[in-house]
């Protein structure tokens, strides 16, 4: 188990050092000057070499990132070259709203769709599931802003039972939790469709395993199999279904935080990307890679739990 502790341990870190590269490369190959924009277009030549210089952009790419990676690695991500405040500071409030919010999504997901899922497993061909993947797959077509959207309509404009938008900060809880709760939903329901279709084939593919037609002979109900023994060694492909999901909620939810007016991270690199300010740019998506591919781990970590033969690989 050490050794494979440490094998994931490396290749996270690997992991992690690549995608710095790669987040550091991209951002800078983006057209347009950083500089010349806060400036603006009539901004005098030289005015725009004085002010790159004092931001470190006239030097040389490998040095950058060596630099920028250093500044990472003591824990300081910079100072944004828009608000003039450390990017830390910035990320550190963000995601108070993203991470909190993605969790929330996360759980309400797992609990529409696992009921669904052995619903549909337990009731094979019958028009219970027949119509629990009907309305799966219209949730998986239907985009989470209009569900967004909906819920704003039905929930906050016509029963006035949540905000429509905003975030009041953690100062107040319940406020807080209240003003995630729509957002949460909007993004779970896709979620929720795709885990449970995930979920149904993998309980129907383990149902013909020999080892449940064993359990049936010795006299088990179709329920007593399907959640004794079916149901744990079909989880492999849900955990890897459900660390995805965690992933693009942490990090694809930029549409809902603007339909829902939230502060969250995906916002923020929305409007760093706008502004030109870089600094704001690749450290935040480093925060949210490296949030992906921790997930990535813990899920590993999870597979392990699951099958010991895997600790062996």
């Amino acid at each position: 188990m050490l050794r494979y502790l440490f094998r994931r341990i490396l290749s996270l870190g690997l992991s992690l050092l690549v995608a710095s590269a790669l987040i550091f490369s991209v951002v800078e190959l983006v057209p347009g000057d950083p500089a010349s924009f806060m400036l603006g277009t009539g901004a005098q030549p030289e005015t725009v070499a004085a002010l790159r210089e004092q931001m470190g952009l006239d030097q040389p790419l490998p040095i950058r990132y060596a630099s920028w990676l250093g500044t990472i690695l003591q824990g300081d991500f910079g100072t944004s070259f828009t608000y003039k405040t450390p990017v830390a500071g910035m990320i550190l409030d963000r995601i108070q709203v993203s991470l909190p919010l993605a969790i929330m999504a996360l759980l309400l997901a797992t609990a529409i769709a696992f009921p669904i899922g052995l619903y549909a497993a337990s009731h094979r061909g019958r028009a219970g599931d027949v119509a629990v993947m009907g309305g799966t797959q219209l949730g998986i077509a239907l985009p989470n802003f209009w569900f967004a959207m909906l819920l704003v309509l039905i929930f906050a404009v016509k029963l006035r039972w949540f905000p429509a938008g905003g975030f009041p900060g953690w100062s107040q809880p319940l406020a807080a939790l209240k003003a995630l709760l729509l957002p949460a939903i909007a993004l779970a329901l896709p979620q929720a469709a795709i885990l449970a279709r995930v979920l149904r084939s993998a309980l129907i593919e383990t149902q013909g395993q020999d080892y449940i037609r064993t359990a049936r002979a010795k006299g088990l109900t179709e329920r007593q199999t399907l959640h004794r023994h079916a149901l744990r060694n079909a989880l492999i492909p849900v955990l890897t279904i459900l660390g995805m999901q965690f992933s693009f909620l942490l990090a694809g939810a930029i549409i809902i935080e603007n339909v829902f007016y939230l502060p969250g991270l995906g916002r923020l690199i929305f409007q760093a990307i706008t502004q030109r300010d870089l600094i704001v740019v690749q450290s935040a998506v480093l925060v949210l890679v490296a949030a992906v591919i921790a997930v990535t781990f813990i899920v590993d970590l999870a597979y392990a739990i699951i099958d010991p033969r895997l600790r062996k690989t």
